[in-house]
Order: structure tokens, then C-alpha cells, then sequence
């Protein structure tokens, strides 16, 4: 481990967890004369090189070379080329700089997780990693390391080391190693809070209570009992039915695959006891969340609309807000039943009807588009509830009078940035909230623009919907100050 040139400590790598795979299988072959006891029954494969051009003529390895798919071309690489392009570093762990623990996040670790312990013997190594790993502790950091772990190996690791403190005195201090992944390695999905969504889509508190009831019920480290399915003591249980099949096997060709071994039952199914005991808590969480099949329905695509960003076409988006987009609805949405007997509606049947709005009113415009975004029977009512809040937005602000409405306007303005972040359409918003501040500022209406302001209105940035193209720092570039009228800039220059 090589903190500085000056500094290297002489370090052991072993696994701590690494997954055990399934056994392969081998090619068998059975051509070899029974009589013969020393026959291995193993199969050379051989492969043979043929152009299209001339099948019948084996190309030879001289005048074979590698190509890699670059799109639809396939470039080819000599392995002379090849051995240049290798990136060959030097065997060993290189320290690259600390970092705060909470940065480091638990899906970041990607592989095996291996302990570095110091070389046995040496003391001032000993010494040095405890010292290490406590300073680490203390801080609450992390280290980040860059590792090669064979010469001449052409990939490079990059790394956490996490201190392991010992808890007994003859047992010496140590490190955890996790891979990390690179840029290429992460996959970023951008998906919205469950608390942001409408109180549709929220656990009622009977909901909740029922869901706490059911993860209490089946604790399996419960404080009276010892803890069931700990990994150092629970078994693979795929692995352990294969090698008994494979024992049966051994001693018998004609072996029938047995049932299920009892101990293996405890690791592939519930606890029968628990359940029983604890029937009513079940019983309880499937009453407050009953499910029910779903008839498939055709999808919808989802047509993405966008306004141009130039001036030429301001007109016509303007005059599109007050389109009205047709909407295909599914006329069984609204003739939902229950069936007949002791079953009950669930409780997000019975707030269907708060579900099943269509427009945005003039009463309560904030939850009607909250409850239109809620409707998942067809897509197209996410792009509706967003046209339909920008028309009740833009109607707000033009008919105004002396600001009376400009407060409304907000909310719903404030409610829409809401629903546009949840539904990942930062585009709609942001377009939508600089062609109202043009509008404004045309006809005079500075006053909603002040408002704005001192709300705290901004854009919707790309650290809040990933498909946003404006930066934190320009979110609030489109609100600009007022410029002063003519009879101003005369007294201004006046003075």
C-alpha cells in the first residue's frame, strides 16, 4: 500500500465474501474402450477459420486479425497494435486521497469484498495500518485507492478501503476493499419521491399501521429468540441440493431427483409457526391493500410536444394553450363495480371520484391537476392536466385586474413546477413560465414578475429532472427586473 514514494506498506489481499458459483459441466465423452481404466473421456475442441469466399480453405492464425464493432464499422486491431494501446501500470495499491464515509454510497460497491491485512511479523506495518484505519475511524473517512493486482495486468481498479477496527487485543487492525464503479459502470435513474406523489397514491394510516404490524411479525432477530438466516450459517440452498443429487448420482445412474431436503425449507420458505401465529396480522394487510386483477388495455404513445426556442414562433405557442388536445377515454373507467358478496372496496376505490377528474375548474384547480396526473388509465392525461393548468395559469394573469388574481396564479403556477418535476417534463414548465414573463412584460404586467421574484420562482434545473438542460445558477435568470417607463428615465435623467 504505497501512501506516498516515501511511504509503502507491506500489505496481504485475502477475500472476505466471494461468490460461490455453480459448478460447470464438462464434455463427456464416452468413444474410449470400456476396458480402459486410465481413459480420461475428455473432448479437445478445435476451431477452424474459413472465409465466406472460399469455404473451402481454412484461413491460418498469420493471417487472422481482430476487429471491434465501432457502430456499424468493424475497425481491425493487430496484436501488435493492441499490446501498444494496453495501459500496463505497476503491480501494486496506490493511495489516492480521503474522503468523507457518507459519500461513499452502498450501491457503489460493485464486487467481491476483500481485507488487507499487514504483512504477519513486521510491527512497524502492523502499526502503521492500525494507525491508519483509526485516524479513519476517528474522521470518519474513507480511502480511495487505485489497485493492480498482477504486473503486467491491463485493467486498473479503483477502490475504498473502510477501517475494520479489532475488538480484541491479540487480533490486529485492518481494511475492507470495495471496487467502485467508473462513469461508464453507474446507471442513473431518475425516479420521484414516493412523498411527492398524490395523496392518492398515499397510505391511508389503517394502511401504515398494518404495514408496521406485518415487518414486526416477521422479524427475524426477534429479542427472546436467536436470529434465523444469518449468512455465515445459511447455506446456498441450490448448491446443497445439487451436490446431494450429485452423491445420489454417484452411487446410483438411475437415481430419482429427491423432494426438498427439511433443513434446506427453512431458507427457501416462511416459517409455517410464524404465519399461524400471526394469521391475523396477514389477514389485517390484505384487507387494507386487496388486490385485483388488472385487464391489460392498450397503451397509448405519448407524444412529446415541444415549443420552439426561437421568437418566430411565439405566436403560435401562445395560440396552442388554447387548444384543446381530444382524449381518448376508456369508458369502462367509470363503471367500476364490486363484486358481489362480503369483499369491500379498497381504499384507493374509494377515492376514485376524486381520481376521475377531467379538467381543471375554476374551484379547485390545484387538486384537480393533481388528481388528473394521478390517473394512470392513459397517458395522455399527464400532457392534459399540464395544458390544462397552463391555460388556467395564462387565464389567471390576463384577467387580473389590479393583481386581485395574481396570488392564484402563483400556486397554480408553483403546483404545475410540482407536477412537471414528478413527471419528469421540465421542458413544459420552463417554456411554459418564460413565454408567461414575455407576455407579461409586453402588456405591462411587471407587477406578476415582481411577484414571482420575491416567491422565489425559478426554472427547473437538470439536479431536479434529468432531462432539464438549465443549470442551477441560470435558474432564475428569466426573472428580470422591470425596466423603468419613459416618464422615469426622463425624471432619472432630469436629476
Amino acid at each position: 500500500l504505497e501512501v506516498s514514494p516515501g511511504l509503502k506498506i507491506k500489505v496481504w489481499v485475502y477475500k472476505k465474501t466471494s461468490e460461490e458459483r455453480f459448478p460447470t459441466l464438462k464434455k463427456y465423452s464416452d468413444k474410449a474402450p470400456p476396458t480402459d481404466r486410465f481413459a480420461t473421456h475428455e473432448i479437445k475442441v478445435d476451431y477452424e477459420y474459413k472465409s465466406i469466399q472460399d469455404p473451402n480453405n481454412v484461413v491460418p492464425p498469420e493471417q487472422r486479425i481482430k476487429g471491434y464493432r465501432y457502430g456499424p464499422e468493424v475497425v481491425p486491431i493487430s496484436s501488435d497494435a493492441w499490446e501498444a494501446v494496453k495501459f500496463k501500470p505497476e503491480k501494486g495499491v496506490k493511495l489516492l486521497g480521503f474522503t468523507d464515509a457518507k459519500n461513499i454510497l452502498r450501491q457503489y460497491y460493485m464486487k467481491d469484498v476483500s481485507i488487507f491485512i499487514a504483512e504477519p511479523g513486521k510491527t512497524e506495518h502492523v502499526i502503521a495500518i492500525s494507525a491508519l484505519a483509526r485516524a479513519m475511524k476517528e474522521m470518519n473517512k474513507v480511502a480511495i485507492v487505485r489497485c493492480v493486482w498482477r504486473q503486467g495486468q491491463g485493467s486498473v481498479v479503483i477502490g475504498v478501503l473502510t477501517p475494520n477496527l479489532s475488538a480484541k487485543d491479540n487480533i490486529p487492525d485492518s481494511l475492507y476493499f470495495n471496487v467502485l464503479p467508473f462513469a461508464e459502470d453507474v446507471r442513473e435513474f431518475q425516479f420521484p419521491s414516493f412523498r411527492n406523489l398524490p395523496a392518492a397514491f398515499q397510505p391511508t394510516e389503517e394502511q401504515q399501521e398494518a404495514a408496521d404490524n406485518l415487518v414486526k411479525m416477521l422479524d427475524l432477530a426477534p429479542s427472546v429468540k436467536q436470529e434465523s438466516l444469518k449468512p455465515d450459517l445459511t447455506p446456498n440452498p441450490v448448491l446443497e441440493r445439487f451436490y446431494h443429487f450429485l452423491e445420489l448420482r454417484a452411487k446410483n445412474q438411475d437415481a430419482a431427483v429427491p423432494p426438498l431436503d427439511d433443513a434446506l425449507k427453512p431458507i427457501t420458505e416462511p416459517d409455517p409457526e410464524l404465519l399461524y401465529e400471526n394469521k391475523s396480522v396477514i389477514d389485517q394487510f390484505r384487507r387494507c391493500f386487496e388486490l385485483k386483477e388488472t385487464v391489460k388495455r392498450k397503451k397509448s404513445s405519448r407524444s412529446q410536444r415541444e415549443k420552439p426556442s426561437g421568437s418566430d414562433d411565439e405566436k403560435e405557442y401562445g395560440q396552442n394553450l388554447r387548444e384543446e388536445k381530444p382524449l381518448k377515454t376508456i369508458e369502462t373507467i367509470s363503471t367500476l363495480k364490486v363484486e358481489k358478496g362480503d369483499e369491500k372496496p379498497s381504499s384507493f376505490m374509494q377515492k376514485t371520484p376524486t381520481a376521475m377528474v377531467e379538467k381543471i375548474g375554476n374551484v379547485t384547480p390545484v387538486q384537480d391537476f393533481e388528481a388528473m396526473l394521478s390517473r394512470r388509465d392513459d397517458a395522455d392525461w399527464v400532457l392534459k392536466a399540464i395544458k390544462g393548468m397552463k391555460n388556467k395559469i395564462y387565464d389567471l394573469v390576463e384577467d387580473s385586474f389590479e393583481g386581485d388574481k395574481y396570488d392564484e396564479a402563483v400556486e397554480c403556477l408553483f403546483a404545475l413546477r410540482k407536477g412537471c418535476i414528478l413527471e419528469q417534463e421540465p421542458k413544459q414548465f420552463n417554456d411554459f413560465v418564460q413565454y408567461l414573463c414575455r407576455f407579461c412584460r409586453k402588456h405591462d404586467l411587471n407587477d406578476f414578475i415582481d411577484l414571482l421574484a420575491s416567491k422565489g420562482m425559478t426554472l427547473i434545473t437538470k439536479s431536479e429532472a434529468a432531462d432539464s438542460d438549465v443549470a442551477d445558477e441560470a435558474a432564475s435568470s428569466f426573472l428580470i427586473t422591470k425596466e423603468p417607463k419613459a416618464e422615469e428615465e426622463l425624471a432619472m435623467l432630469g436629476d
